[in-house]
């Protein structure tokens, strides 16, 4: 079976062959075909983690195994066992990874389900694939059409996010990044206190700070760490990425109340927690 694109037509013909005729018939149920391709594409797919199986856990036998691709919005992919079924969610996004990389996630999906060691090579493999630019771009795009990002407000109710930004732009960066969007997470967290999301130009910070006893320069230490991703960019190195670059991490040090804001949240950080947890 073959499928083109008519540009004449605008729209996809299906070209279904028999080997013995060698005449071409129209398919007029192009979405047939397409089911067709998708189901052979899983069927091998499903044949690398039954393969990854018996290699890892032969003595169990293998068990049985569903495949299927999922709309995740990112490079995400999961493995899991449900009365002692198999299933795998694999990102979209990945529809055209090749098939050997194909087989070495399969490999790492299956290991880490039974806590075995990944061989290096596998890794390398995967590791190849993803960090592949066009893939990074297409999860970019992905990421702004689907993705969705909660904004509350940058007025708190005792910190003004706007107010620190500017104040901070103005006093370390002369007033050169651009202003993204600034807003206080919907939820009081204790774990992640700021986060700079690129995609959606977006700073959030912990609603956990919004309170009379945290300090301003804390608030201020953390938005001006989420400036410094703007300005510091993510770097992409071996196939890796890179947030905190030495660069980064000798500008931090540039703010003036570093050492005072550490030890802070190094003291607060049950409070925060607790703060967190509370239903307030």
């Amino acid at each position: 079976m073959l499928c083109e694109f008519d540009a004449h037509q605008s729209k996809a013909v299906c070209y279904c062959f028999k080997l013995i005729a060698f005449s071409p018939v129209v398919c007029q149920d192009f979405k047939l075909c397409e089911t067709f391709f998708m189901s052979e594409h899983l069927q091998q797919i499903k044949t690398f983690y039954e393969e990854a199986f018996q290699n890892l856990d032969g003595k169990r036998g293998i068990p049985e195994i569903e495949v299927k691709f999922y709309p995740y919005i990112g490079i995400n992919h999961t493995i899991r066992v449900r009365n002692g079924k198999v299933f795998v969610r694999l990102a979209e996004v990945c529809l055209d990874m090749p098939l050997n990389a194909q087989k070495a996630l399969a490999c790492i999906l299956v290991s880490k389900l039974l806590n075995k060691k990944i061989p290096q090579k596998t890794s390398e493999t995967y590791r190849d694939f993803i960090k592949n630019q066009k893939l990074r771009e297409k999860v970019r795009e992905n990421k702004r059409a689907k993705g969705r990002k909660i904004i509350t407000t940058a007025k708190g109710e005792v910190y003004d996010l706007d107010e620190i930004f500017n104040h901070l732009n103005y006093l370390y960066f002369e007033n050169k990044i651009a202003k993204p969007t600034l807003t206080w997470s919907a939820r009081k967290t204790y774990r992640i206190l700021g986060h700079h999301d690129s995609t959606h130009e977006t700073i959030a910070v912990s609603r956990s700070l919004d309170d009379k006893k945290t300090p301003k320069y804390v608030v201020e230490f953390v938005v001006f760490h989420e400036m410094l991703h703007i300005f510091h960019p993510t770097q992409p190195r071996n196939g890796r990425h890179y947030n905190h670059t030495p660069q980064f991490r000798r500008d931090e040090k540039q703010f003036a109340h570093f050492d005072k804001a550490e030890n802070w949240i190094g003291r607060n950080v049950k409070n925060l927690k607790r703060k967190a947890k509370s239903k307030k």
